[in-house]
Parts: structure tokens; C-alpha cells; sequence
């Protein structure tokens, strides 16, 4: 029984339950619990029955015999050619059923393997900076990013789609298009940024929508105007459903939710376009409000080099509330940190008044916050609204003593993004943060 019972065999079994007996069939993975049979099922779910429970009526081994054959695609003339940048996450992974763990392993080729509908929208070319998973992924990798964006421009691409795992994708697409855009650029074509909740070998798997979705933009998406925040996007699902991705502005999107399938949303603003996922047909849609946008701005032109980032910066990160304290500010500026964001409560503010006279932290916090030599940027706690500090007094307070990030309303992260951007490209930090430099600062809340 136990060879039948190894892990990454295929098994068929009758299993006695409470309400009597039942079949299942799937993978066996390493047991969860001793004395007992883990199942990876066809939908992605593990179960775990007991052992004495278990009656085989199949178990066959992993087939090594017929490795799965690389796609080798044809180069049609009618079609544009997209370049898919690989850099690893939950998109680019499957199970390990010697320890059942989900690992990034997934080789560019095999997602092609998985999805032959792309080659039906686009010549694809791959390159493969790494299989990570994305809270690995640092400024040295944006700069790797940034180089195959340029590269893949030059060499005849008309769009760029990155695969990134989901966690960190929103900050990793903030900093291409901030070197993109940032001082006044327009990559010569379309960016697009896509992930997976659920990995690619399961059925209810996101990721091939996904990726079609993210494909289709680059391909035939309209010429970014580098004004509108629209040379890079995130293309993810729209609902939980299958059948729609949207495509997001990198600056206003935020992932809000660990593991739905829906899990990235709009921030102060709406999408920019929608792709209906059909069985014969891919529809990309844009919306009304970026289509009436597009009508009225001027595109800027095409630049062929990206801004880099400075891998040295350090930029160290405090929440505002009951346990922030001036000792916080003082061992950040003692580390020789770069700059400070403080992720502040409601319209952007921080514990800095002792109006009943009772505790004087927040007294000394706002000593500790005067007079720094390092910029000190406020982020939005709330994620969706503004940083507005010209509503109460203390925002007025904060303005007074250097804070920065009054008017902020892309996603958090992308206003840190901007920081490390400006500090990396020597430009002047304060004027910077109050400027829309490329339609990341919506000037209407949308949503």
C-alpha cells in the first residue's frame, strides 16, 4: 500500500466517511497528519482522510517517460510581436508534490504551453530575469525590469507584459512607470503587469484571463500619452468570475485582499479598460472616462530610456497611531535612512498634540519630526481618499514643520515609489511629491 501511496502519484480512491462512502481522485501529496492519506484535488483544494479509511482503487506514478513538448511558435507577419518579461510569483508556479508546497518553477515556455490562445494575439518572445516570488523582488530587480523594457523596445517589440507575483506587483509597476514617466517621458509602447491569485496548474487557476488580458493590451491597447498614468498597467480579474480582467493605471491599484481572484482594485479612480474573455474572441473595451480623457490630452513623445533607481536608498517605513513615538524618528535618522514615510490616520495625520495635557509623546514625536535633514512623506493609512492637510489644524501644523504628501491620492505605494524615484534621479524631493507628474494624482476622486 505504501509504495501505491507515494507522493505525485495519481490516485482514484473509495473513501469511508461520517456519511457513508465516496470516491475522490487526485495527487497524493505528503501527509498533513500522521497516519493519515493527503489528496491534492482537481480544483486545488487538499483533503486529508485516515489511512484506515483509504481503500486504492488506482494508483499510477508521474509519467516521466513523455516530457510535455516546448511550443515552438511560428512568426505570423499580420501579427504584432509582445515580449513577456518573466520574473516568477504565483503566475509562474505549480505544486511540489515531493513536499506540496506551491513553488515558483514554471518555465516561461510552459506558460505559453498552458495558454496557446496568445499565440493567436501576438508573436511572443520571453525573457526570463528569475523565478521570485515577489516580496523578494527589490530596486535591483526594478532596474533589471527597466532594462528589459528598454530592450525589448528596441528590438522591434510593440508591447512589454511582466509576470510578477501579486503581493509587491502594484509597487514593481509604480517603478516602471515613474522610470518611464517620471521626468517627462513615454515609452515607445505598452506595459502591462500580470499576476495570478492561484497557480497555474490548478483549475481554478486566474492566471491564463490573466495574461490573455495583460497580452491583448500590449498588443493592440491604444499608444500610451505618458500623461495619463496609462504607459504601464496591471491586468488582473474584474470579479471573481472568470469571463473579465481589468486593466488598472500602475499608480491607481492596489492589491486588497490575500487571496481572491479579484483581489486588485482601483484606488481614487476606475480602470482603464476592460478585456471580456470569450472562447472565440478576446473584446478590449475602454472606459468612458479614460477614452474622454485620451480626447482631450496631447501625447507626449516617445522617449527610448528609462530613468534606473539607486539600489543603496533606504527608506524606512512607521504607521501613525498609539505606539509612534519620537524614539521611532530618531533611531530611523540615526541609521542614516534616506527618508521617513509615515503611513498617517484619516486625512494624513499624526499623535503630535497633548491637548489634555497628558501625554507628552506626542509633544516630543513632534519635536523629534522638526527640523530634519531627511524628507518625511505622508501616506494615506485608509488606502482610498486623499492626504489632505488643509482640513484641521494639526494637518496645517504638519505642513508648517516639512511633512510632505498634502494632496496625494495614488495608491500609497506609489507615492513611495515617487520618493525613492526622485532621490535616485537627484531631484528636488519636496517640489516633486506636490506635482502630478504623469497623471498619477488624480484630480477627481473616482471611486
Amino acid at each position: 500500500m505504501a509504495q501505491d501511496l507515494e507522493a505525485g502519484n495519481h490516485v482514484h480512491l473509495r473513501i469511508l466517511t461520517h456519511e457513508g462512502k465516496t470516491e475522490i481522485e487526485g495527487v497524493v501529496l505528503p501527509p498533513a497528519i500522521e497516519g493519515h492519506i493527503t489528496i491534492k484535488l482537481a480544483n486545488g483544494y487538499n483533503v486529508s482522510h485516515p489511512l484506515d479509511a483509504v481503500e486504492i482503487l488506482s494508483s499510477q506514478k508521474p509519467d516521466s517517460s513523455n516530457p510535455t513538448q516546448e511550443i515552438e511558435p511560428v512568426h505570423a507577419q499580420d501579427l504584432p510581436t509582445v515580449r513577456i518579461v518573466h520574473t516568477g510569483g504565483t503566475i509562474a508556479s505549480k505544486v511540489d508534490y515531493t513536499t506540496g508546497a506551491v513553488t515558483a518553477q514554471f518555465e516561461p515556455s510552459e506558460l505559453l504551453e498552458h495558454v496557446p490562445e496568445l499565440l493567436k494575439i501576438a508573436n511572443l518572445e520571453v525573457h526570463k530575469i528569475g523565478n521570485m516570488f515577489s516580496e523578494d523582488i527589490r530596486p535591483v530587480h526594478w532596474n533589471l525590469v527597466i532594462e528589459a523594457t528598454e530592450k525589448a523596445f528596441e528590438e522591434g517589440c510593440v508591447g512589454v507584459v511582466v509576470t510578477h507575483g501579486t503581493d509587491t506587483l502594484h509597487i514593481t509597476a509604480s517603478a516602471l512607470a515613474f522610470a518611464w514617466c517620471g521626468q517627462g517621458g513615454n515609452p515607445p509602447g505598452r506595459i502591462a503587469f500580470v499576476g495570478s491569485q492561484r497557480s497555474s496548474d490548478r483549475a481554478s487557476s486566474d492566471a491564463a484571463q490573466n495574461l490573455i488580458a495583460a497580452v491583448k493590451w500590449s498588443a493592440e491597447g491604444p499608444a500610451p500619452t505618458g500623461q495619463l498614468s496609462d504607459a504601464v498597467v496591471v491586468s488582473m480579474h474584474t470579479t471573481s468570475d472568470d469571463g473579465s480582467c481589468s486593466i488598472h493605471a500602475a499608480t491607481g491599484v492596489r492589491k486588497l485582499h490575500s487571496s481572491r481572484r479579484d483581489a486588485f482594485r482601483p484606488v481614487n479612480t476606475t480602470p482603464l479598460a476592460t478585456v471580456r474573455i470569450g472562447d472565440q474572441h478576446n473584446q478590449l473595451e475602454l472606459s468612458q472616462h479614460y477614452e474622454e480623457a485620451r480626447k482631450n490630452t496631447i501625447p507626449r513623445p516617445t522617449t527610448s530610456k528609462a530613468d534606473r533607481y539607486d539600489e543603496s536608498i533606504v527608506v524606512r517605513q512607521m504607521v501613525a497611531g498609539p505606539w509612534l513615538t519620537a524614539r521611532e524618528i530618531e533611531d530611523a535618522v540615526s541609521s542614516k535612512a534616506d527618508a521617513l514615510v509615515i503611513h498617517g490616520t484619516g486625512l494624513g495625520h499624526l499623535p503630535i498634540e497633548n491637548s489634555n495635557d497628558d501625554a507628552p509623546q506626542n509633544a516630543e514625536l513632534r519635536a523629534s519630526l522638526e527640523n530634519l535633514a531627511v524628507p518625511v512623506l505622508i501616506v494615506n493609512q485608509c488606502i482610498h481618499g486623499p492626504i489632505n492637510m488643509n482640513v484641521y489644524s494639526k494637518g496645517r501644523i504638519q505642513q508648517e514643520i516639512g511633512l510632505l504628501g498634502h494632496g496625494i491620492t495614488s495608491s500609497p505605494e506609489a507615492a513611495i515609489v515617487k520618493l525613492h524615484h526622485a532621490l535616485s534621479n537627484q531631484l528636488d524631493v519636496a517640489s516633486v511629491m506636490g506635482q502630478n507628474m504623469f497623471g498619477e494624482q488624480q484630480q477627481t476622486i473616482l471611486n
